[in-house]
């Protein structure tokens, strides 16, 4: 006999009892996404679970576990993730607008065609991530940690400075990019650009708009 197998739970609840209602709720029937809309997650252990699909707009995930979890396609709009563990996360076509992704572990994770506007992402570790095709629109990446990451096609209008990290960094990107620095913030784009994140490590492309783009005659 092929034995059943064992339903996800996860290693810990969420301290706040609304959010481990809820959470239990789903539990009990995971035919429909998590709604879990402005609730509190934190102390929650909610690594390797399954939520494709969920409503997580403006929830409080702060320093959740949420390691190797399918978080595909969804909401995660206004979220608070300072802290959280996502290596190895499933986000692909995530909604990640204006949440905070400050320190965030997302090593690993895959985040294609993710959306990222207006994102706090100062010190985040990116390593590894495969961020190809996600759009990030004033995303602030000082501190932050992309050694690694790949990217493709990339609307990457960030904020950066010398200490965020790129070595590794490979792909191709449509800028400019903000680099802070000492004498005031800066847009590079173009080969400058190029220029910039090569003497780091990185071995990026820059595009052109496609709005500048040349046709042939």
């Amino acid at each position: 006999m092929t034995e059943e197998p064992v339903p996800w739970r996860p290693a810990a609840f969420p301290a706040d009892a609304a959010a481990a209602a809820q959470l239990r709720e789903w539990l009990d029937d995971t035919s429909y996404a998590l709604y879990g809309v402005g609730h509190d997650f934190r102390g929650a252990g909610l690594a390797d679970g399954d939520f494709t699909g969920a409503w997580l707009s403006d929830a409080v995930l702060t320093g959740v576990g949420c390691e190797s979890a399918s978080i595909y396609r969804a909401d995660l709009s206004g979220a608070d993730l300072t802290g959280a563990n996502l290596a190895g996360a499933d986000l692909v076509r995530a909604k990640l607008d204006r949440a905070v992704l400050r320190s965030a572990r997302l090593d690993g994770a895959d985040m294609v065609k993710a959306s990222l506007h207006d994102v706090d992402a100062s010190g985040a570790s990116l390593r590894g991530t495969r961020i190809m095709g996600a759009s990030l629109y004033d995303v602030d990446l000082r501190g932050a940690d992309l050694t690694d990451a790949v990217l493709f096609q990339n609307t990457f209008k960030v904020t950066v400075d010398d200490t965020t990290l790129v070595r590794g960094l490979t792909g191709t990107v449509f800028g400019p990019v903000t680099v802070v620095g000492g004498e005031g913030p800066r847009q590079l784009g173009g080969a400058d650009l190029e220029a910039w994140l090569g003497a780091r490590g990185g071995q990026v492309r820059v595009l052109e708009p496609h709005h500048t783009r040349r046709t042939p005659a």
